[in-house]
């Protein structure tokens, strides 16, 4: 048998997991404010990932139209946060 660090056995752990998801959206939530600025993380309710989708929810309707339209951005700015390409489509709610 192989030896491995331990980030490499938790990188394998969690590739074959079905928390990566929720770890993601923990790490997109950590960096959100980073990525998309201090006003809109202020009215931004919550961020799901669920296999290849970013779910952003936000109670505010102008934020919500500027988000649609920034939806390329957004998954692009995620995608390069996370170091791959996991996120193909952005919901807004």
């Amino acid at each position: 048998m192989g030896q491995y660090s331990l980030g490499d056995a938790l990188k394998h752990f969690l590739r074959n997991s079905r928390l990566k998801g929720y770890i993601q959206a923990m790490q997109i939530e950590d960096v959100w404010e980073k990525l998309m600025g201090k006003t809109i993380a202020r009215y931004t309710d919550k961020i799901q990932i669920h296999g290849h989708t970013l779910y952003i929810n936000t109670s505010v309707a102008p934020l919500r139209q500027e988000l649609l339209f920034q939806k390329e951005s957004i998954m692009k700015r995620v995608n390069e946060e996370l170091g791959e390409n996991i996120i193909k489509e952005v919901v807004i709610k």
